[in-house]
């Protein structure tokens, strides 16, 4: 009762805040790539919109305030062909996409609330703002690299390089076929990068998920031209070049471990999400943040949690939130793994919908086979992410500090409880941690970050290799889906 009490005096103090609040149009923020997208072409292209009052503390207001329009006009002068969305992060700030359906040689970004330009409205763009579908690759990496404000070399792509030193496919590429061409237990392809070509030959029973490496590869080959390169991509969950084996064997996966040399990718998951957002896919780090319907002071101060039965420990969780039902709303949706047990650990619960696992205050990103591939979209949702200790990893976690981003808990999950209690008593401290994971998302994980670290990988790698980079006449080359017509005047001209 004494919580409920606090709960409600929060809740009316903060809407008395937001009806006496005045927001400073000029003091407002806007930032983002989309600000750019003559320079930086993406699938769908996306910005910041902060509102902020004159003492510069941000503000909650209805999205429905905001005028937001972004129109534009092609060579011929039409009007451009685009899509805009408005996603409310339910904070006093914006996400705003656009998807364009053909080149717009001239584009204006306006930006107001109520009657007023928000701060430097409107952005215009007098150059050619191309569609992504435009084969209009930048000439020189590290020029693209900084063109999209791409940073540093992320400290993982260099540690795990140095395990190899030089890579000589002469002496190591037939030796790593033999290891690894196991058809039933083993999915890998063999990449060749070759004056912008994509080339390549899978190896194995399952290899459909070539497609998510061929996608990034196509994609990021329309925006530069990446350097001549040799690489084996893991199609698999696991990482296959073990501490236990006689040689290192560089191979890229989606999922890294502290008992393997493999060289680390964003998860196609992720990867695929910044590809197709305001596309085919409907989940991606975006819009997790507008598709939250509360706010951290109106969602249920419990864990929820659904998922299959691909870790022993989820399990656990199961019989812990028997244990503890004030504390717990978790489920498992399917049995695969433990099928003989379902009658102890069902019933199977029906699907929910991946937005309303925000309507509670705590995640937990718990292992299934490997890393939780849906870890960004934990962080991204502002609950606060409970993080089990795990010898896996993702591309991202070695920057995320424990007790700043996440909570960190046992593998087995014994201290949960414990946690998620002193949650429940620490609301501020447990909401601060909860934003830092969503900021660290929002610097770190968003589609340009994706695409940024794919460059870097490529182009660092290409470094370390000292042989020759050459197709084999066995190997399928791999063209573009779909190539539009396009005036690459700052590129190199598409012949196709």
């Amino acid at each position: 009762m004494n919580y409920l009490f606090r709960y409600l005096i929060h809740l009316c103090l903060l809407k008395i805040a937001s009806l006496s609040a005045v927001v400073d149009p000029k003091l407002s923020r806007i930032w983002g790539p989309g600000l750019y997208g003559d320079k930086i072409v993406m699938p769908a292209r996306y910005f910041f919109v902060e509102l902020v009052d004159q003492s510069n503390n941000s503000i909650r207001q209805n999205y429905k305030l905001i005028n937001v329009v972004i129109d534009g006009s092609t060579k011929t002068k039409k009007p451009c062909r685009l899509y805009t969305n408005i996603l409310d992060r339910k904070d006093g700030s914006f996400i705003v996409r656009y998807k364009l359906y053909e080149t717009c040689s001239y584009l204006k970004i306006n930006v107001g609330y109520e009657n007023d330009l928000l701060a430097d409205s409107p952005y215009i763009i007098n150059n050619d703002v191309h569609i992504d579908e435009c084969l209009c690759p930048k000439k020189d990496v590290d020029s693209f690299l900084e063109q999209w404000d791409c940073g540093a070399v992320p400290p993982l792509i260099t540690h795990r390089l140095k395990e190899f030193g030089q890579i000589n496919w002469e002496t190591q590429r037939e030796q790593l076929i033999k290891q690894f061409d196991k058809p039933h237990s083993v999915s890998l392809c063999h990449y060749i990068v070759k004056n912008n070509q994509i080339h390549r030959k899978c190896y194995g029973k399952y290899v459909g998920f070539n497609m998510f490496v061929d996608n990034i590869l196509l994609s990021l080959s329309r925006k530069v031209v990446l350097p001549d390169t040799e690489f084996f991509a893991n199609l698999g969950d696991w990482p296959l070049s073990t501490h236990g084996m006689h040689e290192k064997y560089p191979i890229f996966s989606w999922c890294g471990s502290t008992d393997s040399y493999d060289i680390i990718m964003p998860t196609y998951d992720i990867t695929e999400s910044a590809l197709e957002n305001m596309g085919r896919v409907t989940l991606d780090i975006l819009s997790v943040q507008g598709n939250v319907e509360g706010t951290w002071e109106n969602r249920a101060p419990k864990l929820f949690w659904r998922g299959r039965d691909s870790n022993k420990y989820r399990l656990e969780l199961i019989k812990l939130s028997r244990k503890y039902p004030d504390l717990f709303n978790v489920s498992l949706t399917n049995f695969f793994f433990y099928r003989d047990e379902e009658d102890i650990y069902g019933p199977k619960s029906e699907h929910v919908s991946f937005f309303s696992f925000f309507d509670y205050k705590y995640q937990l990103g718990i292992d299934g086979t490997v890393a939780p591939y849906r870890m960004p979209y934990l962080l991204a949702g502002g609950s606060l992410v409970f993080k089990p200790e795990s010898k896996y990893f993702e591309h991202f976690y070695k920057d995320l500090q424990p007790n700043v981003h996440y909570v960190p808990v046992k593998e087995d999950i014994s201290d949960l409880v414990e946690k998620i209690q002193w949650a429940i008593e620490n609301d501020e401290e447990a909401r601060k941690i909860a934003m830092n994971g969503q900021k660290f998302v929002n610097r770190n994980l968003l589609p340009k970050d994706i695409i940024c670290y794919h460059v870097h990988l490529l182009n660092e790698f290409s470094k370390v290799i000292t042989s020759a980079v050459n197709d084999f006449k066995d190997m399928e080359t791999i063209p573009q889906k779909k190539v539009m017509d396009c005036d690459c005047s700052d590129g190199i001209k598409d012949e196709l």
